[in-house]
């Protein structure tokens, strides 16, 4: 987090004062950056905050310890720069990075340990599209960041990132049927939620 800070005083130039041209692509950024170009650490940093606390945030939920998580994942980009292989967006590459800072300090905290149960109550809820359309993107994310975590953790990987179960049971060390279930309760807890709202 030291190191975070420091990186942050020593570079806060104001970056396209400096006649840095726009659109440069971050692939490129990455490139000067391994050289220790300040000014392109600086705009892949500008770059790329904004869009990886949101990818934080979906994790961790609270805002405040989005913003930690996402520092400690621009410290690991910036130490792992040189193994990013060029195939693939690097945006890609830099989100997997945030994605696996979250889910270090989620089982750091235990926090995917102690998933709260649902109630069993809960039934398949089925809604029509015309009801979520009341329902923004945003809207939507936020109800996401109210799951319990282990439901939140499960959800994004599946849901949003793609990841399969298979994976999922690997990067969070649970069995597949746990991370099915897991999404299945995250799932009617997030139906459940969106049918008390209509």
């Amino acid at each position: 987090m030291q190191l975070f800070s420091v990186f942050l005083r020593l570079y806060s130039t104001n970056v396209m004062s400096i006649g840095i041209k726009r659109g440069i692509s971050l692939e490129e950024l990455a490139q000067r950056s391994m050289q220790h170009d300040k000014i392109a650490q600086r705009l892949l940093y500008e770059s790329l905050s904004g869009k990886m606390l949101v990818v934080c945030r979906r994790y961790v939920g609270c805002r405040e310890t989005a913003r930690d998580v996402m520092h400690d994942g621009f410290i690991k980009l910036f130490e792992k720069l040189g193994s990013y292989s060029g195939l693939g967006s690097f945006e890609g590459w830099a989100r997997k990075m945030f994605i696996n800072t979250a889910l270090t300090y989620l089982r750091k905290s235990n926090v995917l340990r102690f998933s709260e149960p649902i109630d069993n109550s809960y039934s398949a809820l089925s809604l029509q599209n015309q009801e979520l359309n009341r329902f923004s993107a945003d809207d939507l994310l936020a109800y996401i960041g109210l799951m319990p975590p282990g439901f939140r953790t499960v959800f994004n990987l599946f849901a949003i990132e793609g990841y399969s179960h298979e994976e999922i049971a690997k990067m969070l060390g649970i069995s597949e049927g746990t991370s099915r279930s897991q999404y299945i309760r995250a799932r009617r807890w997030l139906q459940q939620k969106i049918k008390d709202e209509l």
